[in-house]
């Protein structure tokens, strides 16, 4: 049984959306396609920047291309 729960919290991280806006560099470092350069990326683009007002707007953070913004929109 302890096994079992543990497996569906994991399941369950691993389909958790993630607030770009919020999130902190050891979450978006564990999104598909991010690691921890891309994740700094974001988060220094974001203190420049201010809020993502779209996921598109990833696109605009080096590092992030089409390829990347597709594995991340969801």
């Amino acid at each position: 049984v302890i096994v079992l729960a543990g497996w569906l919290l994991a399941m369950g991280l691993a389909f958790a959306q993630v607030n770009i806006n919020t999130a902190k560099l050891n979450q978006l470092d564990g999104l598909k396609g991010i690691g921890p350069t891309k994740a700094q990326a974001i988060i220094d683009y974001r203190k420049k920047n201010g809020r993502f007002k779209s996921v598109d707007d990833l696109l605009n953070v080096p590092g992030i291309g089409p390829e990347t913004l597709d594995d991340l929109r969801s």
